[in-house]
């Protein structure tokens, strides 16, 4: 390979780190052609790019971007490396998982990934891998959480409406509306004293027999 083609390959890698946020870092050495082929299969199958590269120019192209943000890839560039790229951080994971127990083999073995800003190195973490959130799940997740008690509350508001302000507590019957709760009764006012029939008509026929006379 001349320097003019190594530097157009890292040129393409450079591109693929940028375009992704997701990338493992795969050994595939010991698969034979015909199970690499499957596995490029099995990768277009899943919109995941699968690429393979010398790891001195993986690692010229890392470093070109970012040094110090991929730094903890770098010691897994050793032996047979294949770059499997997803917008989907776990499907790599999960293509992996499907090939090896479809194959009954080891490999490919999982060496690092990169996910999001975090880097998992060691194939002890593909099996946590396959479990991990995509971004729409944990948004769908986040949603849920919101949504979650402000239904309760328009529900409660709703039932509160439908029972025209009849508030219920849990175990007891139901109680009356608060509308039509009865009012404490008042003292009733005492009745104005009228005058005394009896005595207010003679003192009627007194008053007129004591017209004076001329």
């Amino acid at each position: 390979m001349t320097k003019e083609q190594k530097n157009e390959v890292i040129v393409a890698l450079k591109e693929k780190f940028s375009q992704y946020d997701n990338f493992y870092v795969t050994n595939t050495e010991s698969l034979s052609v015909a199970q690499v082929s499957q596995l490029r299969r099995a990768c277009f199958n899943k919109k995941v790019e699968m690429k393979v590269a010398k790891n001195t120019l993986i690692r010229k192209a890392l470093e070109g971007l970012d040094a110090e943000r991929y730094n903890g890839v770098f010691d897994s560039l050793n032996n047979v490396t294949a770059l499997l790229f997803s917008e989907n951080p776990k499907e790599p994971a999960l293509i992996i998982s499907s090939f090896r127990d479809a194959a009954k083999g080891e490999k490919p073995e999982l060496k690092a990934a990169f996910i999001n800003g975090d880097i998992y190195t060691g194939d002890n973490n593909l099996k946590a891998l396959t479990k991990i959130k995509t971004k729409n799940e944990l948004i769908g997740e986040v949603i849920g959480l919101l949504q979650s008690p402000a239904s309760r509350v328009l529900a409660a508001l709703q039932n509160f409406h439908e029972t025209g302000g009849v508030i219920k507590k849990p175990g007891t019957e139901e109680a009356a509306p608060a509308a039509e709760a009865p009012a404490a009764e008042a003292p009733a006012a005492p009745e104005a004293s009228a005058p005394d029939a009896e005595t207010s008509a003679p003192a009627a026929d007194a008053a007129e027999g004591e017209q004076p006379t001329a």
